[in-house]
Parts: structure tokens; sequence; C-alpha cells
């Protein structure tokens, strides 16, 4: 296919993919009289679905990536207008938007066509067969939608409810951009150390006190986000349950892929006793 052989093409492709599912969802949303969590969180999984078939149809899985940055920009955007925002709605969207643009620029910068997929992708298509169209639909599309759904909609909450700030809900708000901060400072590190071709293991700035600091700037993004709505409306603790179910999927899933990866290199058994998993505590 020679759109998936152009680097071009295939970011035209996938932006038609995503202007398809955001319609879709949107038309999803308006046709359902349903609680307004419920009405986003099946027109999220409807997007969802169109983004899962357009990745059959390019065969490649890696359709969905930018969906976990461009999905809370367009819910809290797009939920957002025409509503009266409180200081801490204002304060929730922008952070928001500061983490959704500067990681779907993180991944527009290591796209390189539709002929690319990610290695997690590809290891589980070798791992599970004729099962992979199921863990592809469930596990690499679905699940991290429902993620990050909860992970949002402590901030949808705020917005529908106009909850205003408190001393709590500033300080956590800042929580979230200094988690973005040291998101995108770890990856602008690991961009210059694989371009510099030496190989190992990188070992400057925040990687030289742990393995996975971007992971963990993305862990307190979600933290910062839902304490910050918390403070504001105590009542609804429980909204907390997306960004713990975000650090569950980081701790179970993505670290132990990325380190068994990582143990396949020479050195990585004293790599691990130097460094923790999480920056900045160090052994």
């Amino acid at each position: 296919m020679k759109i998936k052989e152009s680097r071009a093409l295939s970011f035209t492709a996938v932006a038609i993919v995503y202007i398809i599912a955001a319609l879709a969802g949107v038309a999803i949303y308006r046709a359902l009289s349903l609680p307004f969590w419920l009405s986003l969180l099946i027109a999220d999984v409807g997007a969802t679905v169109v983004t899962f078939i357009f990745s059959l149809i390019f065969e490649n899985a890696s359709v969905y990536d930018p969906y976990w940055s461009v999905q809370p920009i367009f819910i809290l955007v797009c939920f957002a207008a025409g509503r009266s925002l409180t200081p801490l709605g204002v304060l929730l969207l922008i952070a928001v938007c500061f983490w959704g643009v500067r990681l779907t620029a993180n991944w527009a910068y290591t796209f390189r066509g539709l002929t690319h997929e990610d290695w997690r992708y590809v290891m589980l298509h070798e791992k599970t067969g004729k099962a992979y169209p199921l863990i592809n639909f469930i596990g690499i599309h679905m699940v991290p939608t429902l993620v990050v759904y909860g992970c949002i909609l402590p901030a949808v909450f705020a917005i529908a409810e106009a909850a205003p700030p408190t001393v709590g809900s500033v300080i956590f708000v800042c929580v979230s951009f200094a988690a973005v901060i040291l998101q995108g400072y770890s990856d602008i590190l690991m961009h210059r150390f694989r371009r510099s071709g030496t190989g190992g293991f990188i070992r400057t700035g925040p990687w030289k006190y742990a393995r996975h600091p971007n992971y963990l700037g993305e862990i307190c993004m979600w933290w910062g986000i839902g304490l910050a709505c918390v403070c504001a409306m105590p009542e609804r603790w429980w909204l907390l349950a997306g960004a713990l179910a975000n650090t569950l999927l980081f701790i179970f899933v993505s670290v132990p892929m990325a380190d068994g990866r990582q143990s396949k290199k020479p050195g990585f058994a004293e790599y691990k006793k130097q460094t923790r998993v999480f920056f900045p505590i160090r052994k």
C-alpha cells in the first residue's frame, strides 16, 4: 500500500482516521439522552471502535497510538465548549491540553509511517497468534481508552459541576504541569541518546536515577488532575479510580514489558541494581 510507504501520506491517513473517529464520537454523544459521563463513555468507546477498524484496514495497531493523547483534549474541549468555566476548570483544561499537545508532538516526532508498528504490538502478535485480533481490540485499544477516560473523568465532573478552586486543587494542578515537564525533558534526553548511537543505557538527567522517569511523569500527571478535582469536590473521591488504574497499568504492564526488552542488553543486571523503577529515589 503506497500510503503506508510514505511518511507524509501516513500522517494524512492517520489524521483522516481521527477526524472520522471524532465525528462518530460526537454523533453518538448527541444521539444519547443519558447522564453526561455515560454518554461520553459510550461515545469514546464508539470512536475507539472506528480507530480499531482502521487499524485492521492498515494492518497496523499503531494507528491507535495518538489516541492516548488526542482523546482527552478533544473530549474536554468539546465538553467545556459553551459552559461557564471556573478558574479550576480553566486550569484543568490548560493542563490537559499542555500534556496532550506535548505527548502528541512527541508521537509525531517519532512517527515513521504506517510501515512501522510499535514493538510491543509486534511482540503481542507473535505471542498470541490467532488470538491477536481479540488482544488487539481489548488490550491495545479498549483498555487504554477506558483507563484514560477514567483519568479525565475528574476534570469532566469539575467542569460540569463548576467546582471552585481550592489551595489544594491549585497545588495539584501545578504537580500535573511539573509532571508534563518531567516527561517532556525525559523524552528529549532519550531522543538525543538514541541519535547518538552509543548504545547501552541512557544515564543522563533523571535517567541517571531511574529506568522510567517518563512513565513517572505520566502517572503523576493524572494523580495531579484527580487530586486537584477531589480537593474541590471531596465527595467525589471515587474519581481517583482512573489515576489508580493508570498507575497499575504502568507498574504491571508497561514497566515489565520495557524492562523485559532492556534485559536483552548486556549489563542490564548491573544497570538495574544502580537504578530504581521511578525517579528520584536511588539505591
